[in-house]
């Protein structure tokens, strides 16, 4: 999910032209894995992609009138943790991304769950701004209380680690819609 919506954002943004994203889809597709096609923007070894995982750091630079962007997505997957504290070592902000799927959540947040240790690393590497996107929205046909949820038990657990939850956004979001 999280290479996903990063590829898609990448796209979105115009940092990626249609018939590149036309291209990864049809090559995801010979390998059984079309939905994948966003997340190819920035998984590129042949390991990734097989695996259907993000194993090292990328990183995709754009500018907007306003801002220098570097997006570096890290892996999310706990066998590769030393290159997400890579990645997030060089952060100004993080967008901690949460999957609202029925037991993906509960798996994520629970006592050794990767979204725990990603939060804690994040805070204790020096990332003060951060925004909570809950993915996979669509999954849940938009539920707000599904959406609610999550936020009072991901807000409660960051504000233990240091963050202040009311200064972090949290967005619904679909990561291929």
């Amino acid at each position: 999910g999280k290479s996903t919506t990063t590829g898609h954002l990448i796209y979105k943004c115009g940092g990626i032209d249609k018939r590149t994203i036309e291209k990864f889809e049809k090559e995801a597709a010979e390998l059984g894995k079309g939905s994948f096609k966003y997340a190819w923007v920035l998984d590129k070894l042949k390991a990734e992609r097989e695996r259907g995982i993000t194993i090292d750091i990328a990183l995709w630079k754009f500018e907007t009138p306003k801002y220098h962007v570097t997006v570096i997505d890290a892996p999310g997957h706990r066998d590769f943790i030393k290159n997400m504290i890579t990645g997030t070592s060089q952060a100004d902000c993080g967008i901690l991304i949460i999957a609202a799927g029925t037991g993906e959540f509960e798996a994520g947040i629970s006592k050794d769950g990767q979204t725990r240790e990603h939060a804690l690393l994040a805070f204790t590497l020096g990332v003060r701004q951060l925004i909570v996107a809950i993915n996979k929205m669509d999954s849940t046909k938009w539920s707000e209380a599904r959406y609610n949820e999550i936020v009072k038990e991901v807000s409660a657990f960051i504000k233990k680690i240091g963050f202040n939850p009311k200064a972090v956004p949290f967005v619904p979001i679909s990561g291929w819609h």
